[in-house]
C-alpha cells in the first residue's frame, strides 16, 4: 500500500515535468522546487526496485526458487520454455532478493529460506567441471541453449558465483542456520574447476565445454565484453585458480585491450573489438560483472574502469541524443542500446546497431555513471509512458519509432535494474562484494589496484 501511495505522489509531482535536464529547470517548467522532485524521485527509485525485485521473488520458478529466464505477461511462449531456469539471470536474482531485505519488501527470515531452497537445489543440479550450463530445467538437469551447448558455461556460472559471494558475504556472520548457507555457498564456489576451461592449459579461459560435443562451441573468451568477472573469479578461486598469464593473454590480448577509441569526444577506456564493427558495444557490457565489482577507483595495466562506464553509458546518452537516424523519442530522456527484445526477435542494440528500440535496462542500470541521465529517463517512463511498465517494471523493450513493445520480460534484464540501483543509492553490493577476502586476493593477483581493496585489508 505504501508503495502504491507513493507511486501515486510521483505522478502528482510530476505532470508535466517531462523528464527535465536539471531540477532547477523543472522548477522554472512546472513550479516543483528540488526538493519535491528529489523526494518524488526516491520514491520512484523505490517503486522500479520492488516490481524488478519481484520478478525474482514471486515470478521466481517454484520448485529451484531460481529465475525463470523470461516472463510473457500475454502467455505467449512460442519455444514451451516457460520454466527454463538462466543460471547467470539467477545470479543477478540472488543479489536483487537482498534489495528486498534491505528495502524492507521481505524479511531476513524470508530471503534465507528462499537461499536456503536455492543452494539445495544447485548442490543437486547438473554441474560440468564445476560449470552450471546456462539453462537447467526444474529438475536440476541440463536444457540445451543452442544444438552443441549441452554442458558447462564458465560466463554463466561467474555470474552465478559473482550473486553466490555476496550472499555469502550479507549472512556469514549470522545465526547458526546464516553460517550454515555461508559454508554451503563456499562449497559451491570452491568446486568451480576455472583452471580446467583453459582447454588443457592455454592461457584463455574457454566459454562452454559438454560431455557430448567436448571443445567443439571453441569459444575463447577475449575482452572487451561483459565477461572481466569470470577472469576476475577464476584468478581468485582458493581451489582452481588460473595463473595471470591467462589474463593478460587470454583476455587483454597482450596489450591489445587497451587500443581505444573516441566516440562522441569521449574515450572507450578499451577495445571493445569483439564487435569491430561498431565502436561501443552494448551498455550490459558496463553492468554484468559491475553489480559486485566496484568499478570505482578500480585500475589495472590495461585501464581505468570506473571511467570505461562512464564513458561508455555517456556515448548511448549523447548518441541518442544525436540520434543520427532520426528515430521517434530518442533524446534527453529516452535513450540507452543494449541487448534485449526487439522488433525482430533478439538483438544486440548498440550504436551503429541500432534498429530503433530502446531498452530500460540500459538507461536504469547505468544509474551509478549517470544518475541524472538515468533518472531523466526514469521519469519519462513512469509519467509519460506507464503503460509500458508492468508488474515487474518497465517491459524489456519499446520503440515509439514502430509503435512497438511486447509485456515480456527477461531476467538477464530485469536483474541489474535493481541491484545497479541499489548501489547508486547505498553502495551495498559492491561493499559486500569487495570485502570477500578471495575477491580481493584475486584482484591484486591479476595486478588491480582499489582504494576499496586497500580499505578492506586493513
Amino acid at each position: 500500500m505504501k508503495l502504491i501511495l507513493r507511486t501515486l505522489a510521483i505522478v502528482t509531482l510530476l505532470v508535466g515535468c517531462n523528464g527535465q535536464k536539471t531540477k532547477e529547470e523543472a522548477k522554472k517548467s512546472t513550479g516543483i522546487d528540488a526538493d519535491s522532485l528529489a523526494i518524488a524521485d526516491e520514491a520512484m527509485l523505490d517503486s522500479v526496485q520492488y516490481q524488478t525485485f519481484n520478478y525474482f521473488w514471486e515470478g521466481a520458478e517454484p520448485v529451484s526458487g531460481l529465475a525463470r529466464e523470461r516472463m510473457h505477461m500475454d502467455g505467449v511462449y512460442p519455444n514451451h520454455d516457460k520454466d527454463i531456469i538462466t543460471t547467470g539471470g539467477s545470479g543477478f536474482g540472488l543479489m536483487a532478493i537482498l534489495v528486498g531485505v534491505e528495502r524492507g519488501f521481505i524479511s531476513r527470515e524470508q530471503a534465507l529460506e528462499r537461499y536456503e531452497r536455492i543452494v539445495g537445489f544447485l548442490e543437486k543440479a547438473d554441474r560440468f567441471h564445476g560449470a552450471w550450463p546456462h539453462w537447467l530445467l526444474p529438475s536440476g538437469k541440463v536444457t540445451p541453449f543452442s544444438k552443441k551447448d549441452n554442458g558447462g558455461d564458465l560466463v554463466e556460472t561467474a555470474f552465478l558465483v559473482q550473486g553466490l559471494l555476496t550472499v555469502k558475504e550479507y549472512f556469514k556472520n549470522g545465526n547458526e542456520r546464516e553460517k550454515q548457507l555461508a559454508q554451503n555457498i563456499q562449497q559451491l564456489w570452491e568446486g568451480v574447476e576455472w583452471d580446467w576451461y583453459t582447454k588443457n592449459g592455454e592461457d584463455v579461459l574457454y566459454w562452454h565445454w559438454s560431455p557430448e560435443y567436448k571443445w567443439e562451441m571453441n569459444f575463447p573468451v577475449g575482452g572487451y565484453n561483459e565477461a572481466l568477472i569470470m577472469y576476475i573469479l577464476a584468478a581468485a578461486s582458493p581451489t582452481h585458480p588460473i595463473d595471470k598469464s591467462v589474463y593478460e593473454i587470454g583476455w587483454a590480448g597482450e596489450g591489445e585491450i587497451s587500443q581505444d577509441t573516441t566516440y562522441y569526444g569521449l574515450e572507450t577506456e578499451l577495445n571493445h573489438y569483439e564487435h569491430s564493427d561498431a565502436p561501443v558495444g552494448p551498455l550490459f557490457w558496463a553492468h554484468y560483472s559491475y553489480l559486485g565489482l566496484n568499478p570505482k577507483g578500480l585500475k589495472d595495466q590495461f585501464g581505468d574502469y570506473w571511467k570505461l562506464n562512464q564513458n561508455h553509458a555517456l556515448i548511448h546518452y549523447k548518441y541518442c541524443v544525436d540520434n543520427p537516424k532520426d528515430y521517434e523519442g530518442y533524446g534527453e530522456d529516452c535513450w540507452g542500446l543494449t541487448s534485449s527484445y526487439s522488433i525482430k526477435g533478439y538483438a544486440g542494440h548498440r550504436p551503429e546497431a541500432d534498429l530503433g528500440v530502446i531498452s530500460p535496462t540500459a538507461a536504469l542500470s547505468s544509474m551509478p555513471y549517470t544518475p541524472e541521465e538515468s533518472k531523466q529517463f526514469l521519469r519519462f517512463m513512469y509519467n509519460q509512458q506507464d503503460s509500458l511498465i508492468g508488474k515487474y517494471g518497465p517491459y524489456d523493450a519499446f520503440s515509439l519509432e514502430d509503435n512497438w513493445y511486447l509485456p515480456r520480460y527477461l531476467a538477464i534484464d530485469q536483474g541489474p535494474i535493481p541491484v545497479m540501483i541499489e548501489n547508486y543509492r547505498s553502495g551495498l553490493f559492491w561493499k559486500l562484494f569487495m570485502a570477500n577476502e578471495e575477491v580481493q586476493n584475486g584482484l591484486k593477483k591479476l595486478g588491480f589496484e582499489s582504494q576499496n581493496i586497500e580499505k578492506a585489508n586493513d
